[in-house]
């Protein structure tokens, strides 16, 4: 499952559930069936429930801070889970359920203990303030075997560089349901969805792969 979000990911905080069917909308026509929704407010798990049970999009739980928020979020049908930071209960716990966890890390020790925990693809956040491409560039030959989703300050104008590193499996931001999309509606979604990917074809054929 884990495989399915190489590329890009998008990030969300959903309001309401017309915000959910627009994203979800959106998404599917611009060839990008992923979503990461925050649960930065009440609506976020209602906005994972309503979209995992249309059947078209992989959607996940963000910003999960604590094992039940995790409980509650597989229980409404997260596939995947990503915390902002390395909790080692939160990862245990979806390591148990059999859903793929993305923690957070930013620091060397952060990445070990992520690698204790038998992981090997790591959310590197907040990516773009603590240096962003220079920064993977520094941990990709310390840890080898380790591989990263930069998120914190990714845009259009700097995915295509995430991407084509090899030490990156995919990126996540908010630019693609960003409100003023989501206020426009789902084609404006769509737009930037496809943008992505073409995005991510032109980085995949200058990284080789």
């Amino acid at each position: 499952m884990m495989l399915e979000l190489s590329g890009v990911v998008p990030l969300a905080t959903v309001d309401d559930d017309a915000a959910a069917d627009v994203i979800a909308d959106g998404l599917v026509a611009g060839g990008l069936p992923v979503l990461e929704v925050a649960l930065r407010n009440p609506h976020g798990m209602a906005a994972i429930e309503r979209i995992a049970a249309r059947g078209d999009v992989l959607v996940g739980a963000g910003t999960v801070l604590d094992r039940e928020q995790l409980r509650q979020a597989l229980d409404v049908g997260a596939a995947f889970v990503v915390a902002p930071g390395l909790d080692e209960e939160i990862v245990e716990a979806a390591l148990t359920a059999g859903v793929p966890v993305l923690p957070g890390v930013i620091t060397p020790s952060d990445i070990q203990r992520g690698i204790r925990l038998g992981l090997e693809r790591l959310k590197l956040f907040p990516a773009g303030a603590a240096g962003g491409l220079a920064l993977v560039n520094a941990l990709a030959p310390v840890f080898p075997g380790v591989r990263f989703m930069p998120s914190g300050g990714v845009s259009t104008a700097n995915l295509g560089e995430y991407l084509a590193h090899p030490a990156v499996f995919a990126a996540s931001g908010s630019w693609i349901a960003a409100p003023a999309r989501i206020a426009a509606g789902a084609e404006a979604v769509a737009e930037a969805a496809r943008e992505a990917v073409a995005v991510r074809a032109e980085a995949g054929l200058r990284a080789g792969r």
